[in-house]
C-alpha cells in the first residue's frame, strides 16, 4: 500500500502556491484529498491543474475560512467527500508584507485572520472527528521568518508565532488521542506564481528587495521550493511519524539552526 493509502486529508489554501504542491504530493503519495480555496475560481484552477494525479480526483470547497462557520461547512464538505477527515493541513494564509508603521486597520485585521483565525477555526472544527477517531495528523503551515526577523514581517510574524504557540498547547493536550500537531516552518519559497512575477518584473521593488534578503539568509543559496515543504507535510502526514508531536520543523536550508 501507497504512504497514505487509505488515509484523508484536507489542504486549505490548497488550490495555489506551496498548498498546490501540498497537494499533489498527497495525492501521490495515495491519500484522499479535499481542497478548499478562498474563492470558486481559485479552486477551478486549482482542481484543473490536479486532474489525472490521482484514481480519485479531489473533492474542493470554496470559502472564507477565517470567518465563525465556514470551517465548519468545510468539514461537512469534507465528510461528504470522503467520508473521514485523518490529516489537516493548515495552509491558508497570506499577509501584508510591509513596513510596520505603513500597516492600515484593514491590512493588520487581514494579517491576522488569513494566518492565525483560519487555523484556529479549521482546527477547532475537525478536532472532535479527530479525536472520536482516535487519530489525527494536524500540520500546520508557519514561517522561519518568526526565528529570523526578516525585514517588513513583523506583522505576519505575530501571526504565524500565534500559529507556532497553538502547536505546542494542541499537541500536549490531544497527545493521548492518537493526535499529533505539528508546524512545518519554511523559509522564503518560491512558489510559482512569484517566480513568474519576478522574472516579469512585475513586483514592486521593496518586495524584490525582501525576497533577495531572504534568499542572502539562507546558506544553502537558494530559495526553497514547493517540493521541499511538500515532503515535509507528506512525512508528518503518515503514520511513521506518530512519536513527533508538539514541534515546529523548519524547511529553510539553514537559515537558522539549532
Amino acid at each position: 500500500m501507497s504512504a497514505l493509502g487509505g488515509r484523508c486529508a484536507v489542504v486549505t489554501g490548497g488550490a495555489t502556491g506551496i498548498g498546490l504542491g501540498i497537494t499533489r504530493r498527497l495525492l501521490g503519495d495515495g491519500a484522499r484529498v479535499l481542497v478548499a480555496a478562498l474563492t470558486e475560481g481559485e479552486l477551478k484552477l486549482g482542481l484543473g491543474e490536479l486532474a489525472g494525479l490521482a484514481d480519485r480526483e479531489p473533492a474542493g470547497f470554496a470559502g472564507d475560512l477565517a470567518r465563525p462557520g465556514v470551517a465548519e461547512e468545510m468539514l461537512q464538505a469534507a465528510v461528504g467527500a470522503l467520508g473521514r477527515v485523518d490529516i489537516l493541513v493548515n495552509n491558508a494564509g497570506g499577509g501584508v508584507i510591509r513596513p510596520t508603521l505603513e500597516h492600515t486597520e484593514e491590512t493588520l485585521q487581514a494579517t491576522i485572520s488569513n494566518n492565525l483565525w483560519t487555523t484556529i477555526r479549521c482546527t477547532l472544527a475537525v478536532l472532535p472527528r479527530m479525536v472520536e477517531q482516535g487519530y489525527g495528523r494536524i500540520i500546520n503551515i508557519g514561517a522561519e521568518s518568526v526565528r529570523n526577523g526578516l525585514v517588513d514581517h513583523a506583522i505576519y510574524n505575530a501571526a504565524k508565532g500565534g500559529v507556532h504557540g497553538l502547536t505546542s498547547g494542541l499537541a500536549r493536550e490531544f497527545a493521548g488521542c492518537g493526535i499529533t500537531v505539528n508546524t512545518v516552518a519554511p523559509s522564503y519559497v518560491e512558489t510559482p506564481e512569484l517566480g513568474r512575477a519576478l522574472a516579469s518584473g512585475t513586483i514592486p521593488d521593496r518586495l524584490r528587495q525582501v525576497t533577495e534578503e531572504a534568499t542572502g539568509l539562507i546558506p544553502m543559496g537558494r530559495p526553497g521550493y514547493v517540493e521541499d515543504v511538500a515532503g515535509m507535510v507528506a512525512y508528518l502526514a503518515r503514520e511513521d511519524s506518530g512519536f513527533v508531536t508538539g514541534q515546529v520543523l523548519s524547511v529553510n536550508g539553514g537559515s537558522s539552526m539549532g
